[in-house]
């Protein structure tokens, strides 16, 4: 009868553990990106009182005589199930859809979290915002270029410092169009235009473009292939050199152009720099000459004025000079066995030695899923299932108070039998 005493008390113990899961469940029912959590449960070592016997010719075999002695625990899962998206309109709240977790570094060491409530400190670093945490990731140099190679540590925070970030773009071409007057003399008086370019410091450079057009050749012959005529271009102003020529053909098309503009700036910028100029809009037909400088691709200096995530994690930076430049990627990790990683606190997780090393890499590669700005990943607790498994707990934990119960009466009345 103790066996059957013992039994019951083990049941006790382990639906005690059930419901304490299932408290935490709904307790975490509005926490953002938990993941519930799920008790298994096994049976104890068994009795024998009696072994298996083969069959013969005599007689049958039997079937062993065992008595169980209870139950365990077999198992706490974490249920990694995909939650619900909520929007919340903020760009910092990024949700995952997708297997990925986020990675966040502080003075303990990096961990994992489907918690992507995130926000700017006051130094522009993206940080979890309920434990300051870094969100890791690769920042962009100077040039918006990320190397995503580069290995990260608890310290790769990413930072998004508006207002505080100023950047410039030299000038590298510069396209015009327009018509260079195919009535044109040589002797006739140069047509000039000119552009205005940015240095390596975002500095504004005049340069001013003279076109002449050129004598034919006394043999057709040395003109390019396709060409029936030329005008040669020269490059001046403050710091500038370069000259070269534009070459047209029987329809007035461009065909050619070569030369470079060297600009050499007393600012202490990049010097030289090469600014390639793009005849291919222009054309050589009747009526005046009117090239223009139609556009260039230099900006002066701009301040960060706002910023975006797209779905792959990379945080481009709007600039006041309209300019748009990557300020870095948000790194992402997955696991051969998420359901491995130990919890944390925090919303956070650990890697453990069954949940296998974590591969890093970014949104919507490697099976990783990808990001959604403006959304955070609701619990993916399901309070129907939760309450019908609390009420099946419930009912187990009662009738295996009751085998105690009835096991002590048992034991009163054979005690009692001496009487």
């Amino acid at each position: 009868m103790l066996q059957a005493m013992y039994s019951g008390v083990s049941a006790i113990q382990a639906h005690q553990t059930k419901m304490e899961v299932i408290g935490n469940n709904i307790a975490n029912v509005s926490t953002t990106g938990y993941k519930a959590g799920r008790v298994t449960f096994k049976d104890q070592l068994s009795q024998t009182l009696q072994g298996a016997s083969a069959g013969s010719a005599a007689s049958g075999g039997t079937n062993p005589v065992q008595l169980g002695l209870g139950v365990s625990i077999g198992s706490v899962d974490t249920i990694s199930s995909q939650g619900g998206l909520q929007s919340t309109s903020k760009p910092t709240d990024l949700a995952i859809q997708g297997n990925g977790y986020f990675m966040l570094g502080d003075s303990a060491g990096v961990s994992f979290t489907r918690d992507g409530s995130f926000t700017v400190d006051n130094s522009g670093n993206l940080v979890n915002s309920s434990t300051g945490a870094f969100v890791l990731g690769w920042q962009a140099d100077p040039t918006g270029a990320i190397d995503t190679t580069k290995q990260l540590t608890q310290s790769s925070n990413l930072s998004i410092p508006v207002g505080g970030l100023i950047t410039t773009s030299p000038t590298k071409n510069v396209i015009y169009s327009g018509n260079l007057s195919a009535e044109a003399k040589p002797t006739d008086a140069a047509y000039t235009r000119t552009v205005k370019v940015y240095d390596s410091l975002g500095e504004a450079q005049n340069i001013t473009l003279s076109f002449k057009r050129d004598a034919p050749p006394v043999a057709p012959a040395t003109l390019p292939n396709g060409t029936t005529s030329s005008w040669t271009w020269t490059a001046s102003g403050t710091g500038v050199a370069g000259t070269g020529k534009v070459f047209y053909g029987s329809t007035g098309k461009e065909a050619l152009s070569t030369g470079t503009i060297a600009l050499s700036p007393t600012d202490g910028s990049t010097s030289p720099q090469a600014i390639k100029p793009d005849f291919s809009a222009t054309t050589q037909v009747s009526g005046g000459s009117g090239v223009i400088p139609d556009s260039q691709d230099g900006f002066g200096p701009g301040t960060l004025q706002s910023y975006s995530i797209d779905q792959t994690g990379a945080i481009a930076g709007i600039f006041s000079n309209g300019m748009s430049r990557s300020l870095g990627q948000i790194a992402m990790a997955g696991f051969s066995n998420p359901e491995g990683l130990e919890r944390a606190g925090g919303n956070a997780f650990k890697e453990s030695v069954n949940s296998g090393s974590a591969h890093i890499g970014t949104a919507t590669q490697d099976g990783l899923g990808k990001m959604s700005s403006g959304y955070l990943e609701q619990s993916n607790v399901d309070l129907s299932s939760e309450f019908t498994s609390m009420i099946v707990t419930q009912r187990g934990f009662q009738a295996n108070t009751k085998i105690v119960t009835t096991v002590d009466e048992m034991l009163n009345d054979v005690i009692g039998m001496k009487r």
